[in-house]
């Protein structure tokens, strides 16, 4: 059964900086692609950043773009999202998720795996 679990998140004031891990356990990490999204109060879940199974494409929502980085460690069965320059429009629960397909896909449905969420708030 595999499982994520994030972890990362918390308070910071704008412009300020988070790094938010995901660990998958049950399988191997390298079989999967990694996404994250985020979900606001009263808003629906949204793509922020993918990367294929090797990490060798990734992509980005352009309300992020220049701001986050996705890396990933296969070895340690790792994903991560660096955040930098945060804004208070960045406030959701950022969850990870992992796509079989391997594509990075912007497209929730496609995942089948995901994590519990972690709570992302920046203050103004």
């Amino acid at each position: 059964q595999v499982q994520l679990v994030e972890s990362g998140g918390g308070l910071v004031q704008a412009g300020g900086s988070l790094r938010l891990s995901c660990a998958l356990s049950g399988q191997s990490f390298s079989n999967y692609a990694l996404g994250w999204f985020r979900q606001a109060p009263g808003k629906e879940r949204e793509f922020v950043s993918a990367t294929t199974r090797s990490g060798g494409r990734i992509s980005y929502a352009d309300s992020v773009k220049g701001r986050f980085t996705i890396s990933r460690d296969n070895a340690k069965n790792t994903g991560y999202l660096l955040m930098d320059s945060l804004k208070p429009e960045d406030t959701a629960v950022y969850y990870c998720a992992a796509e079989p397909f391997g594509l990075g896909s912007r497209i929730a449905n496609e995942y089948d795996y995901w994590g519990q969420g972690t709570q992302v708030t920046v203050s103004s």
